[in-house]
């Protein structure tokens, strides 16, 4: 099992509107990297959830550090 983990994918795309558009009624994280496309489908509850975590974590972000 490969443990070794990038800490950012090489584009990030959310989309509001549904997935496809025909389903309105949930979200989806559509994460690109190296090895390909993943989509993460939320209900609202969840998408609510994961903004919520998101806005706190980065709350407590500190600034990047300068060499």
């Amino acid at each position: 099992m490969n443990t070794t983990r990038k800490t950012t994918a090489d584009i990030v795309l959310g989309f509001a509107t549904g997935w496809p558009e025909q389903q309105p009624d949930i979200m989806v994280l559509s994460l690109t990297t190296h090895k390909g496309v993943q989509d993460f489908a939320f209900n609202k509850e969840q998408a609510l959830l994961i903004a919520k975590t998101i806005r706190e974590t980065a709350a407590k972000l500190e600034k990047p550090k300068t060499s």
